[in-house]
This record gives structure tokens, sequence and C-alpha cells, in this order.
């Protein structure tokens, strides 16, 4: 089982499809199709058939609720959809409905509106639509750039039948620090690891911003990285590798996915990923039990978690902002919001469409994902991001190899992130 944040929550990588022309103010942003309606390009990263499938779905249900307008959706992987993205950004050549993914948003926000309640009124969308905290995925210092069409947080997962083989605690939605060392150390035997740290940004980042209680960033975007708080925090996360000895060092810099994989390998009894990646493994190709509980608590007895998504925003240069919002926001639907809960593609971001999802799920794992949700939701805030987050994550994802095999310090890697990114 392939297990890896871009893949899934952005939905893959496809063959690269144009997005030039796509409805900016340099390009033809007042589009009128054939017929002579008003025309609006949507851009969006899809990944596969299936996915780029339920993308069309999700256009058809807008397109059906909107006749005077005709929709037309654009692809592109990933990658390739961001690089394009810079360029049609810098040229004006914005499509007016463009997709984002928070942790991208302020590498981008220059190219979007910023939504006021009149925007949503136009949308068709009100903010109390959105589940507690939605609003804040596609914004950035208070300021919304975009409406979520789906909601992530990152959880534990454990495999229950090596827990319950070494007699080791089972973790419990609602549990601590303390209770989540017990069961790393009963778990971990001569060939297996109690825990499997991280090297993606948010997999190795959420323990330590739940027993801090702080993230890495500021409200207002400042770095703060070093942080005493959040270098003690995570310290503490890299000696379990190298004071407790409750997980291996990760092999090199280019293991991206090294604790989801020896997780769902069977090697470690418990690793940390987003619920976006829920369903995949409980049906791991290994065959053991998997449980989710949400992060255990810090000292203050809450367990902070990030609240992570994408959705759509309007881009500045469309010359036809009206039309551009109707179909945001029909996009946003709750027919729409239904079609991805139902089908199990993603967990809404509309608080009515949520339940649809759990019923989606397979029933004898139905009830232990609904309560890891809701637990892992009960206290989320949005990503904090600085101007230079990007480069700060790709900074020290390499340098945490020498980090979990004790040959540098966390507190030098985070100390020397923050000297040379700060602004």
């Amino acid at each position: 089982m392939k297990v890896n944040f871009r893949k899934v929550i952005t939905l893959g990588a496809v063959a690269a499809l144009a997005l030039t022309g796509c409805g900016g103010g340099k390009g033809d942003g007042a589009q009128t199709g054939s017929d002579g309606r008003a025309k609006i390009i949507v851009d969006m990263w899809a990944g596969g058939d299936k996915d780029i499938a339920a993308i069309k779905k999700q256009v058809e249900i807008a397109q059906a609720s909107l006749p005077d307008i005709e929709i037309e959706l654009r692809t592109a992987p990933w990658g390739d959809f961001f690089t394009k993205l810079t360029s049609n950004m810098g040229t004006g050549n914005m499509a007016c409905v463009t997709g984002m993914n928070s942790g991208k948003l302020t590498d981008f926000k220059e190219g979007f509106v910023e939504l006021t309640e009149a925007d949503l009124t136009t949308a068709g969308l009100k903010t109390s639509d959105l589940a507690p905290g939605a609003t804040e995925i596609l914004s950035d210092a208070g300021k919304m750039y975009g409406v979520p069409f789906d909601m992530a947080t990152m959880l534990v997962y454990y495999n229950a039948d090596m827990i319950t083989a070494n007699g080791a605690p089972e973790p419990s939605n609602g549990w601590s620090f303390d209770d989540f060392e017990a069961t790393a150390k009963a778990a971990t035997t001569a060939d297996k690891q109690g825990f499997a740290v991280g090297m993606g940004d948010f997999q190795w980042q959420a323990l330590p911003i739940a027993r801090a209680g702080m993230q890495p960033v500021t409200a207002e975007g400042g770095l703060d990285i070093a942080n005493p708080a959040f270098v003690e925090a995570a310290t503490w996360y890299s000696g379990l590798v190298t004071d407790q000895k409750v997980a291996l060092p990760v092999a090199s810099a280019s293991d991206a996915g090294w604790g989801e994989e020896q997780f769902s390998n069977g090697n470690a009894a418990m690793a940390v990923d987003g619920t976006w990646n829920a369903v995949s493994y409980l049906g791991n190709d290994a065959g053991f039990e998997v449980g989710m509980v949400n992060l255990p608590a810090g000292e203050g007895g809450t367990s902070l978690g990030l609240v992570l998504g994408s959705g759509y925003g309007v881009a500045k240069t469309c010359q036809n902002k009206e039309a551009a919002l109707k179909v945001m926001g029909a996009l946003l639907s709750k027919e729409a919001q239904d079609h991805i809960a139902s089908s199990g593609r993603s967990y809404p971001a509309r608080a009515e469409s949520q339940p649809l999802y759990f019923t989606s799920i397979e029933e004898k794992y139905r009830e232990r994902v609904q309560q890891a949700y809701d637990a892992a939701f009960a206290n989320v805030e949005g990503q904090h991001v600085s101007p230079n987050w990007s480069k700060v994550n790709a900074y020290i994802q390499p340098e945490l190899v020498s980090v979990y095999t004790g040959a540098k310090p966390m507190s030098e890697v985070l100390q020397s992130a923050q000297q040379q990114f700060q602004q």
C-alpha cells in the first residue's frame, strides 16, 4: 500500500493537461462560449481516471445548476499544476476558478481575491455551512482566499494485532503522551518497533505540535520554529529514536514516506498520518487490524491538531467575478458535497454532508473511524504558514536523517532553519 500525502490529499498524478488560456485578465478571462453563454474555466489537479471522473461529476452537478454559464474543467498532476499556476499567475492568466491546497496558499494567495461575506452570498454559500475550523483552511492572517471542499487532520494509526500480541496498552481517544510512550515501549521487540517516525512535514510535526500546544509559525505568519517549547517537543520526538529507542532511524532522505511505509508493512506498531489515508490503512495489504485515535494530549490536557484541506478560489484577474463566484459556489453546493462524501472520496468541509462519509465506509470499521475523527477534529486550528515555509520544509527534511541517527541535534536544525528563513 502506497501512502503519500501529495498523492492522496491532492488526488495524485496523471499526464499533464494544458492549463494555458485559463481565464485570466491578460488571456481570455471574459470568455463567451460558442452558444453565447458566459464561460468559466476551472483548473484543478487530478490523478488517475477515477479521480478525474470524480471531479468531472462535481462539475456536472455545478453545470446542471448553472444553465446560463458554460463550465470547462482542466486538470493536471499536482506538480505540473502548481508549476503552470506559477506561470499563469505571473502572466495574469489564472483560471477564474482555481483549485488551492492549504499548504500552498501563501505561495499563491496574491493571485486570489479576498473573499467577503458579499462574495460568499453571491456564491450561494455561508460560513455557517462549513464544519468548525474549515474556514481557516484557505485563510491567511485572518483573510479568506478560498472555500474548502474537504478537510483533514492527523491521527495516530496503530497495529492492533501487534499491540495485543505484545501486551501493550491499546491507544484510545483522549490519551496522553505518557500513554503513548507506554504503548510504544511495550510494543517494541527485537525485530519490530513501537513507532515509526515521519519525514513529511505533517507527519513529523504533528506530535511536536500536539505536545507543545503550538505551531512552529505564529498566527501572523512569522517563523517560530526555534521557539523553546517547540524545540523541546521536537527534540522529544527525535528522542523516540535516539533515546527511547522505540523507532528506527530513517535509511535515507529519499525515504519520504518512511514512517507510513514501516507501519503499513507491519514493521512498526504505530505511525502518524492524515485522515486522508484512513480507508487505505483499514484495507492494508499486510492484513493486520488497524486502529486509529487522535493525537495524544499535551501538558494542557488538550490535543492540538491542524485542520488541512483543499478547495477553490477566484482569480483576481478574472473578468467575470460574479459568474466565477457562482461556479465556485455550485462546486461546493450540498449536492456536490454529498457526492464527495457518499463516494468516500474525501471528508467534506460542509458540515451537513459529513455523516454521509461514514456511511461509505465498511460497517465493521465505521464506528472506530467516526470516533477517531470526532476526537481529532475537536481541537484543530488552521495551519500557520510563513512566506518561506516551503523552503523551511525543503531544508529540514533531509536533515532529519542525521537527526534520527543522533549525528545532529534537532535543536541545531531548527535554529538553523530559523536563522536562514525568518523574515
